[in-house]
């Protein structure tokens, strides 16, 4: 099977260098801004046009795709760009393909075709306030050894750490380069190999996931993940442990004169301090991710309508830092790469206020209960722990929509409203009180069965 990988590599450019990587940036976002410019002043003209009782082919065409954008480039470049021979094309090329991926979501937003909140139109970039970052598509780039790459136009970069791996691939054929991009975060630029690799999908589940079973994984903020085998991950908070350097650094680079050479560096000590938090969480949450994904062959999550989570303004900041929707973006493909199944339960299934012994359900569940009292067979269980084995009773007690092969998403059944901002695990209007009775029915035969 076929998949697009990703390889990251840390950069270690000279100076000559780290100028040429800026010098590259900067084309890039003068690229972007010179066709913004363009787009707004073709729209504006067209605008002028139409109160003129044009119509048609009469008005003035816009650059609103990459082709189009290109080719109004190439005719204008050495008017507007004299210097553009001292970068290499690819970095133009890649500023215009971000303006026209922009324009893209504009289209696609207000046609209805991207879901979402409606997309707003491109605006400017400014220097030290925008992504610095470039692609390379054609050209002579890629690993030139284990230490180091070749980049058009800035020479032959070392890495910080050894790329045997992807340099092997390429070198067999097992795996092709698709491109490259250069991006700076905070005051370290990275070079991302998009490359197309053959992957050995599994047949079937191995000895260690089929061993595992099944899992429910319920996601909370107290508790980052607690399983239905009992286990508990907590909760790093990795945000909340650097806010006070965080805030120093914030108050610091608010205190410091604009433009100057201390805000600058101000600036980027307040990037490092961000960096690392981020950093800290991918590291932890991949970690998670996989030892989920090789250890159970059926990993269940709740579908967790994080956007109405967010809104509640005490549990906004431990929500938005725990990272739930990158959970099941990496749960989503690493069960895919090894041979496990990825099941999303509905977002309207009470698996916090139903009974994992016998179905019973508590309506009247809140926030602050943290052990869940069954007032029919008398189970004392913690909410968490009883709403993660719900979700693991999930896949067999209910009928699931297989959406693709091994390793994609599947949906339940349960519901099919469109989810509102409401508290997590509360039940739609007129389905209040005890469970249905074919699941129940199919919890109690898990139950005697188990």
């Amino acid at each position: 099977m076929k998949a697009l990988q990703a390889y990251r590599f840390a950069l270690d450019p000279n100076q000559v260098q780290l100028a040429g990587l800026r010098r590259h940036a900067g084309a890039a976002r003068f690229a972007y801004n010179w066709g913004l410019a363009r787009v707004k002043a073709a729209l504006s003209q067209r605008t002028a046009e139409q109160s003129y009782g044009l119509t048609g082919d009469l008005l003035t065409p816009v650059p609103w795709t990459l082709p189009a954008l290109r080719l109004a480039w190439n005719a204008a470049k050495n008017d507007v760009a004299p210097w553009w021979g001292e970068c290499s094309k690819e970095a133009f090329s890649a500023g215009l393909d971000q303006l026209a991926r922009g324009l893209k979501n504009v289209t696609d937003s207000r046609k209805g075709k991207r879901k979402g909140r409606q997309v707003g139109f491109p605006r400017f970039k400014k220097r030290g306030k925008g992504r610095d970052s470039f692609r390379y598509t054609t050209g002579a780039y890629g690993p030139a050894s284990e230490t180091s790459v070749k980049l058009p136009r800035i020479g032959r970069v070392n890495v910080y750490e050894p790329m045997a791996a992807l340099a092997s691939r390429l070198a067999d054929g097992r795996a092709r380069l698709l491109g490259a991009t250069v991006s700076r975060t905070a005051a370290r630029w990275f070079v991302s190999f998009t490359v197309e690799v053959e992957r050995e999908i599994p047949a079937r589940p191995s000895w260690r996931q089929r061993t595992g079973g099944p899992v429910g994984v319920d996601l909370g903020v107290k508790t980052l993940a607690v399983l239905s085998t009992g286990q508990s991950v907590a909760n790093p908070k990795h945000y909340q442990r650097a806010e006070r350097k965080l805030r120093r650094a914030s108050r610091a680079y608010a205190r410091s004169k604009p433009s100057s050479a201390g805000r600058r560096q101000r600036a980027a000590a307040l990037a490092h301090v961000q960096n690392r938090i981020a950093d800290q969480r991918r590291d932890g949450l991949h970690k998670l991710t996989t030892r989920l994904a090789r250890s159970h062959d059926v990993i269940v999550i709740e579908d967790l309508h994080v956007a109405g989570m967010v809104r509640n303004r005490r549990l906004a900041k431990a929500v938005a830092t725990a990272g739930f929707a990158e959970i099941r973006r990496q749960l989503a493909y690493k069960t895919g790469w090894y041979g496990s199944t990825l099941v999303v339960a509905d977002r309207w299934y009470p698996s916090s206020k139903t009974c994992s012994g016998c179905g019973w359900r508590n309506p009247s569940l809140t926030l602050s209960d943290r052990m869940f009292h069954c007032q029919s067979c008398r189970l004392v269980l913690d909410r968490d722990t009883n709403a993660a084995i719900n979700l693991k009773h999930l896949v067999a007690a209910s009928a699931v929509e297989t959406k693709n092969a091994r390793g994609a998403d599947r949906k339940t059944a349960f519901a099919r409203q469109v989810a509102v901002k409401r508290e997590p695990g509360t039940a739609a209007a007129g389905q209040t009180g005890s469970a249905t009775t074919s699941t129940v029915a199919a919890r109690r035969r898990l139950t005697h069965a188990s």
